[in-house]
């Protein structure tokens, strides 16, 4: 396995895990703050593809 597959993998990995603190502890804020920060780098990050595209 390369080192980029590998480095891919345990991103996700960590994204993963913070999803899973975020629902385990039981605050609907921590939950609610956590979808928010994913919906606006994912839009970000698409708005920056396009730019630099």
């Amino acid at each position: 396995m390369s080192i980029s597959k590998t480095r891919g993998f345990l991103y996700w990995l960590a994204k993963l895990l913070g999803d899973w603190q975020a629902i385990s502890s039981g605050s609907g804020k921590k939950m609610a703050k956590r979808v928010g920060r994913r919906a606006a780098g994912k839009a970000t990050g698409r708005a920056l593809r396009k730019l630099f595209k």
